[in-house]
């Protein structure tokens, strides 16, 4: 059998016991047979006999043969393995012993020993071979009699120190190694010497005398010798160091915890603190991490290392001590760190590469530039020994900066620790970026949901008011739902709660458009109807113009929900209009709670019927209560009626103010994480008092402008506005000279003192008056332009009898 392993004869033993003998002629053909060959091979005596001993072997192992005489007549003999074919064919491996025997006459005949493997536990080795094999080996191996004491070791062992081989026998295990914990590895021994059990992998970690300033790693397995009685007569052991093996597991364990616990959120100071935390004790036994100023606030970083300043200021983002008193002096989390120019962080910074001092200076002071009480610790103060600083970089950008420490002397920092603590701030420093940008982005998110809703509502007489808005993306805090106040003429103010369908920043850039348009709209003063038909109109117009693929201009708005609400303090009439939006609550002054029966118009740009409008009268000090439909289905299905039912509990239980009651309602029927965004606008209506509000109806004839001029003098006086008197008559005699002389039929005048003064004149024209701006020439066409100039706002609305010019001054003396 071909690659079969030839063994020496005079170093291999070979027990004859059990082996079948045959004899070979010098030419290699058998000359003697036995029974024991023809019960092992199959051929009989005859059929053996004068044949050659190669066509008993496969053909592989014949070839071999007359080399294998030829070696055995020069060399004395030949041992090794072959393969033979019974007689019935089937292959038998074999052990081969040929010895050439000695005749006087001419060549010598061959004696050949042949011994089956099939179960033998293998090749019979010598003493010699065995002892060379453990006493050559590279484990440490070492015999031990029932009382632990030496009786054998090879030279491997002399590693561990404990002296040479030859001095070992008759001592313990305490006495070549003192200092060393050897109680345990003792009661492994006993163990194994009283039940018999071998003890595998067993790993002991301590100093030997090989290594006696730092700990070392030993795999250690012991197994029973017994005597031929079977009784125990020693422990056989072996140790390997496997202390580089036991730092590799142990690094690659703490890497694994830096993934598991680093970066579990995306916060910048709770990311740093996590790499303190999971470095010590593993790697360190202090770790600070210093992260610049402008990582926390999530600015954008220049690539490359820092260039180098006198001083450079971080922030000190975390920290970890194995010790109470460790160090001494700390900068606590929070505060300002900065360090002196050439010192070994700012040249860490500078360059981008790690820095690390197996033994500081402990005279010498630290790196900070200003301490606590202006004194300058020392490192031998600070209770520092050794010492690493790894700049902290992410996607060619430097962030900050990680220090580790030790306290003892006999643990400096080796380039392995270097190399770890590097792969640790590596993976760290990702997690800090991606809580750097995150920071950025989501500030900047809410500088965009800042912009597109109200940071304030604005202040006004007719309603107080209170408003919660709750996103569903929690991340960027963006979503579609707004709400707002619109003042509007004559002391009315809009009411305004909308959603656009999905969240993020799409739906809140579509929020943006919808809520300008309809601010837009609302300086019409047009009536809430109109107002939800213009805003389909503008919807539904990049459909029409063939944008309406996803992504197009406009599209994100589509199928938007809004409901507008006109409330005029002066009467306490409310008139309102919705487009795929649930109607509003009233809240009564007694608490009694109804819903509005309003019609549900289509959604914006989706077509449909045209928007209707429901008018009412509200009691003074009712509340109305317009929100978006994830405050009624938060994330479960429910119908109107349940939804509507649980809004109207709540609404009943609470009493308390209205931004109060705002955040309550929101609490009560919304996760903290709710399934769709939500928007909740409370509305507490108010009336102007009658002393505010004056009225006169005019005859359409040119002599009552004087007496209406007159009537309105005298109402200011009555009112402390006297200084608004001569403007005050200018607008009141255009405005009504206009209406009487354009318009035709009954002309009413009303005064509105509110935050400013409005003066408005009712006529039953439907034509819209234009400021024209006559030549120098020309008698007339200056009223409206006088207006213009006099008022601070004023226009038109028109109401179902007719139109109403108006004009709004400030309470200040006009400058005139």
């Amino acid at each position: 059998m071909g690659g079969h392993k030839e063994q020496d004869v005079a170093r291999q033993g070979f027990d004859v016991a059990d082996a079948v003998p045959l004899l070979l002629d010098p030419r290699g053909v058998v000359s003697g047979w036995t029974g024991q060959a023809e019960r092992l091979l199959g051929h009989s005596a005859p059929e053996a006999v004068g044949r050659k001993f190669a066509e008993l072997l496969t053909p592989e192992d014949a070839e071999r043969v007359p080399d294998l005489v030829e070696r055995c007549r020069e060399d004395g003999g030949w041992a090794g393995l072959m393969t033979a074919v019974r007689r019935d064919g089937r292959p038998v491996a074999l052990m081969v012993r040929v010895t050439p025997t000695v005749e006087p006459r001419g060549r010598s005949p061959l004696l050949v020993l042949l011994s089956e493997l099939a179960g033998s536990p293998g090749w019979d080795m010598s003493r010699a071979v065995l002892e060379q094999m453990v006493a050559g080996s590279p484990i440490g191996i070492a015999i031990v009699d029932t009382d632990l004491r030496f009786v054998w070791s090879n030279a491997a062992l002399e590693r561990f120190g404990g002296g040479p081989a030859e001095r070992r026998p008759g001592l313990r295990l305490a006495d070549v190694q003192p200092g060393m914990e050897t109680e345990a590895i003792e009661a492994q021994m006993r163990h194994v010497l009283e039940t018999g059990e071998r003890v595998v992998d067993h790993v002991h970690t301590g100093r030997v005398r090989s290594a006696p300033l730092r700990d070392t790693a030993h795999l250690m397995s012991f197994t029973r010798l017994d005597d031929e009685q079977g009784r125990p007569a020693g422990v056989y052991y072996t140790v390997v160091d496997v202390t580089g093996w036991q730092r590799a597991r142990q690094r690659l364990a703490l890497l694994d915890r830096a993934g598991e616990r680093i970066g579990r959120t995306l916060d910048i100071m709770g990311t740093a603190q996590e790499l303190a935390d999971v470095a010590v004790p593993g790697l360190a036994e202090f770790v600070v991490v210093d992260l610049l100023e402008t990582v926390l606030r999530g600015a954008e970083l220049p690539p490359g290392p820092l260039a180098g300043t006198e001083r450079v200021p971080l922030l000190r983002a975390g920290h970890r001590s194995l010790y109470e008193d460790l160090p001494r002096t700390v900068v606590e989390t929070g505060e300002v760190v900065a360090y002196l120019a050439d010192s070994p962080p700012v040249r860490c910074l500078a360059t981008g590469r790690s820095w690390r001092q197996e033994q500081l200076d402990p005279l010498a002071t630290g790196w900070l530039a200003g301490t606590p009480g202006g004194h300058e610790p020392t490192f031998l103060e600070l209770g520092l020994q050794s010492a690493m600083l790894v700049p902290i970089r992410a996607r060619g950008v430097t962030l900050g900066l990680t220090g580790f420490f030790r306290r003892r002397r006999e643990h400096p920092f080796d380039a392995d620790d270097l190399s770890l603590a590097e792969d640790l701030v590596s993976r760290a420093a990702v997690c800090v970026d991606n809580a750097r940008r995150y920071t950025r982005e989501r500030d900047a998110a809410l500088v965009l949901q800042r912009s597109l809703l109200p940071r304030s509502l604005p202040e006004q007489d007719a309603v107080e008011v209170a408003a919660c808005y709750r996103p569903a993306d929690e991340l960027t805090g963006l979503g579609g739902d707004w709400y707002d106040l619109i003042p509007l003429s004559g002391a009315r103010v809009a009411l305004v709660v909308g959603e656009v369908p999905g969240h993020g920043i799409d739906a809140a850039a579509a929020m943006g458009r919808l809520r300008t348009a309809v601010r837009t709209l609302a300086a019409l003063d047009l009536p809430p109807e109109e107002v939800l038909a213009h805003l389909d109109d503008l919807m539904d117009r990049p459909a029409r113009d063939g944008g309406d693929a996803p992504g197009a201009e406009g599209s994100e708005g589509r199928g938007a929900g809004c409901l507008y609400v006109v409330y005029d303090p002066v009467d306490g009439r409310c008139t309102m209009s919705a487009a795929g939006h649930p109607a509003p609550a009233v809240v009564a002054p007694d608490g009694t709670v109804t819903f509005v029966e309003l019609s549900q118009g289509p959604a914006l740009g989706v077509g449909g019927p045209p928007f209707e409008s429901v008018r009412l009268s509200l009691a003074e000090g009712s509340t109305l209560v317009l929100h978006t439909d994830g405050l009624l289905t938060p994330g479960e299905p429910a119908s109107a009626d349940t939804a509507r039912e649980r809004l109207r509990r709540v609404l009943e239980e609470t009493t308390d103010s209205l931004e109060s009651s705002c955040r309550a309602v929101v609490d009560a029927l919304v996760p903290t994480r709710p399934y769709d965004d939500v928007a909740l606008l409370l509305a507490r209506t108010q009336r102007l008092a009658p002393e505010r509000v004056a009225v006169w109806a005019l005859p359409a004839d040119p002599a009552v402008v004087a007496e209406a001029r007159g009537s309105a003098v005298r109402q200011l006086s009555r009112w402390g506005l006297d200084e608004l008197a001569f403007a005050t008559e200018l607008v009141v005699s255009e405005l009504v000279t206009n209406a009487i002389r354009h318009a035709g039929g009954p002309v009413r005048l009303r005064l509105i003192r509110e935050r400013s003064l409005v003066c408005e004149v009712f006529d039953g024209g439907v034509t819209t008056p234009h400021v024209r701006h006559p030549r120098a020439m020309d008698e007339g066409g200056r009223g409206l332009l006088l207006v213009s100039q006099i008022a601070r706002r004023w226009g038109t609305r028109f109401v179902p009898e007719g139109k109403i010019i108006w004009a709004e001054q400030s309470l200040d003396a006009p400058d005139l």
